[in-house]
C-alpha cells in the first residue's frame, strides 16, 4: 500500500501554536521534509521529536519531490513543513502535493498557523473578500504587470515584503495604487507583535525615518466597488452618445438594446438616452 504526506503548519512565532496533532504526527511518520533542517531541528528538539529529516525546498523541489513520492509509492508516510507556516502556501510544497495526486498518493494538510490570514484578521479591513499576492515577483515586466492587475483589485489585498525591500514596494504600491489604507504587521504571534493601521503615505513617511525590522505582511484596501463603477462611466462619457450607440452597434446589438445598454453604462435614465437621440 502506497504511504501517505502530511502537510504540517508550524508556529509563525509563538511555539504554544504547534498544535498536539502535529506533535504527534511529526513523531509517528517515517521522514519529516523540511525547508531548512537547521531551522528546523530547534523546533523538533522543543518538542522532543527523533524522527530524521531530509530538506526539501526551492532549489530542490522538482527531483527532490520526485525522490519523495518514490518512497511514498513504498509504503512510507512522510510529513512536510516549513520554516513558518502552513506548506504550499506561496511555497514550493505545492509542486509536492502536485506530483502526490497525480501518483495517487493521499495527502492530508493539518492545520495551524499562517501569517496571511493571521494578518487579515487583525487588519480591520474587510476579510469577506480577499487576494493574496504573497511576495511581488522580482521580475520588472510581471511585477508591473501584477501591479497594474492589483490597481482594479476590489478585494482586500494581503501581501508579504521583507524589511530591506520595503520602502521600494510601499513607493511602487503607491505609483500603482494611488493612497489606501493599509495595516502593516510585523513580528505576529511573537512578543513584539505589531499591528499598524495606516496609509500607503503615512508608513512611507514613517519609513523615512525609520528602519523598517523583521518580516512584513501588508494588508491593502481594495479599490471600492463604487469608485470602479464611478470610473467606468467616467469613460464611457468621455465619448459622445453617438460614439457610444455605434460602439453596441458595432458589436450586433439592435438599437433599443444599445440604448438600454449605454444608459447603463452612463448611469442614467434610458429616455434621457431616447430623448437626446430623437432631438437629433
Amino acid at each position: 500500500m502506497p504511504g501517505m504526506l502530511y502537510l504540517c503548519a508550524t508556529p509563525i512565532g509563538n511555539l504554544g501554536d504547534m498544535t498536539p496533532r502535529v506533535v504527534e504526527t511529526l513523531r509517528n511518520v517515517d521522514l519529516i521534509a523540511a525547508e531548512d533542517t537547521r531551522n528546523s531541528i530547534k523546533l523538533l528538539n522543543h518538542f522532543e521529536i527523533k524522527t530524521s529529516m531530509t530538506s526539501y525546498h526551492e532549489y530542490n523541489k522538482i527531483e527532490k519531490a520526485d525522490y519523495l513520492v518514490g518512497l511514498m509509492q513504498q509504503g512510507k508516510e512522510i510529513a512536510l513543513i516549513t520554516d513558518a507556516g502552513t506548506p504550499a502556501i506561496s511555497d514550493p510544497g505545492e509542486i509536492l502535493v502536485a506530483k502526490c495526486q497525480e501518483a495517487g498518493i493521499a495527502v492530508t494538510s493539518l492545520p495551524g498557523a499562517a501569517a496571511c490570514i493571521t494578518a487579515l484578521t487583525l487588519s480591520g479591513l474587510s476579510t469577506r473578500r480577499f487576494c493574496f499576492e504573497a511576495f511581488l515577483p522580482a521580475d520588472k515586466k510581471e511585477r508591473a504587470e501584477i501591479l497594474e492587475e492589483l490597481r482594479e483589485e476590489s478585494r482586500t489585498i494581503i501581501l508579504y515584503e521583507a524589511p530591506h525591500h520595503l520602502v521600494r514596494t510601499l513607493q511602487e504600491l503607491c505609483e500603482a495604487l494611488g493612497n489606501r489604507r493599509l495595516t502593516l504587521c510585523r513580528e505576529l504571534t511573537k512578543k513584539f507583535e505589531t499591528v499598524l493601521p495606516t496609509t500607503i503615505e503615512d508608513a512611507l513617511n514613517l519609513y523615512e525615518n525609520e528602519e523598517p525590522r523583521g518580516e512584513y505582511v501588508l494588508v491593502l484596501e481594495g479599490k471600492s466597488l463604487e469608485q470602479k463603477k464611478q470610473e467606468r462611466q467616467d469613460s464611457w462619457k468621455s465619448m459622445s452618445i453617438e460614439e457610444h450607440m455605434a460602439y453596441y452597434g458595432k458589436e450586433g446589438m439592435d438599437e433599443k438594446s444599445a440604448m438600454k445598454q449605454v444608459a447603463k453604462d452612463r448611469g442614467v435614465p434610458k429616455r434621457e438616452i431616447y430623448q437626446y437621440l430623437l432631438l437629433k
